[in-house]
């Protein structure tokens, strides 16, 4: 989970490969109306987003034997949402400076969503709570430490 450009595509199929489960990216799964929503620089609305974070659900409930979705996440209702499809869920919270995040999101080529957005989903993001199972990684770390620090946490 995190903002856009915070390198949750990267480093999930890295970490699905690493556990040798399969990987999907939720950017994948959002409706034709959400892109061209953000495509324009619209954020997406709460009723945006359920439709798609139902999809993403389904995908994760599907998975009971193990898989990494790349999702922003963004929200505790939107994890809530998740954890109500698979209750066993774990979150890894890609974190970091703003600055560093948004230099990356702007390097992106091909990416539907928009540097300009940047702004309302650093506003939009909720840390996870105590009481959520996941953690909190640094994105300044190559993607092999994120790899290495996510897969020392599972073991836990």
């Amino acid at each position: 989970m995190g903002v856009s450009g915070s390198g949750k595509s990267t480093v999930g199929a890295a970490l699905a490969r690493h556990l040798g489960v399969p990987f999907a990216d939720a950017d994948d799964l959002h409706p034709a109306a959400n892109i061209e929503k953000m495509s324009a620089g619209k954020p997406l609305t709460d009723e945006d987003r359920w439709p798609w974070l139902d999809i993403v659900g389904e995908w994760l409930a599907a998975h009971v034997d193990g898989g990494v979705m790349s999702c922003s996440a963004l929200r505790r209702a939107y994890r809530d949402r998740l954890r109500s499809w698979a209750p066993g869920l774990r979150f890894v919270h890609l974190d970091g400076e703003a600055s560093l995040i948004a230099m990356r999101q702007s390097a992106r080529e091909g990416h539907f969503m928009p540097p300009s957005l940047q702004a309302s989903q650093q506003r939009a993001l909720e840390a996870l709570d105590p009481d959520e199972p996941g953690v909190r990684v640094d994105v300044e770390a190559t993607v092999e430490a994120l790899v290495a620090t996510v897969a020392r946490d599972l073991d836990a």
